[in-house]
């Protein structure tokens, strides 16, 4: 008789997808398509996205050699699964470091694979910005320097973490460097990075917004002024008129 296979033997690419096989809605799927371009050749399953993520949670353990092999996935669900699970790990509050840059390193190494702003979101603070926290920034203002608009989306949001932790001198140095990018889907992030450090210091806010606001995109100034007294806001838009 043979063994019963252990539960890291059933943590595998092939394994999460067949757990989403009953979760398929042809409505869902059309709903994903209305919003994620698929004219790269990505397929679309139809699973909600609470129940791809509890998926993804519950393989959490998966092998990054299988996280891997979803990345490959021609299937939206899978590539989504592939970073909520990077993201998943990264929150373990007993990950050593080393292991912070295992998932970073793939993060990075298959940027290839993450090719729409929600797998950037879903992973690239966590992933990305929390290995980086404590080390030199480089890598982020190298993939601010790329001329993939998702690399770019990456290096800004992954500042989003830094910003939670209250250092937000790169991640202006990033959002300036950003400030007009081509892409409409870089400027929003660089928008919200600016918002989220209003939080942490409205001044240094208001002292960047006033110096750019005339020739930034109207995109980023209404993300990134959106917290501010709407007294500050209307002279902000006077600027740019």
């Amino acid at each position: 008789m043979a063994a019963a296979k252990s539960s890291d033997d059933q943590l595998t690419a092939d394994a999460y997808l067949a757990a989403l096989e009953p979760l398929r809605s042809d409505d869902e799927r059309r709903k994903i398509e209305r919003r994620f371009s698929t004219d790269t050749g990505s397929k679309v399953l139809g699973v909600r996205m609470r129940q791809l993520f509890d998926t993804a949670k519950a393989f959490t353990a998966m092998p990054l050699d299988e996280v891997e092999r979803l990345l490959d996935s021609p299937y939206y669900e899978a590539r989504m699964g592939a970073v909520s699970i990077l993201d998943f790990r990264a929150r373990r509050r007993t990950i050593t470091d080393d292991e912070r840059r295992e998932l970073y390193d793939l993060y990075l190494g298959r940027h290839d694979r993450i090719d729409a702003w929600d797998f950037v979101d879903r992973a690239a603070p966590r992933v990305v910005g929390w290995y980086l926290l404590d080390k030199p920034r480089d890598p982020l203002f190298a993939l601010a320097a790329s001329s993939n608009a998702w690399e770019r989306r990456t290096a800004i949001t992954a500042a989003f973490w830094m910003i939670r932790q209250g250092d937000v001198e790169d991640a202006l140095a990033l959002a300036e460097r950003l400030l007009h990018d081509p892409e409409k889907l870089v400027n929003t992030s660089v928008g919200v990075a600016l918002r989220e450090i209003g939080l942490v210091d409205e001044d240094r806010l208001t002292a960047f917004l006033r110096e750019h606001a005339a020739t930034m995109p109207a995109v980023t100034l209404r993300y990134a002024s959106a917290k501010l007294p709407e007294q500050e806001r209307a002279a902000l838009r006077a600027r740019r008129a």
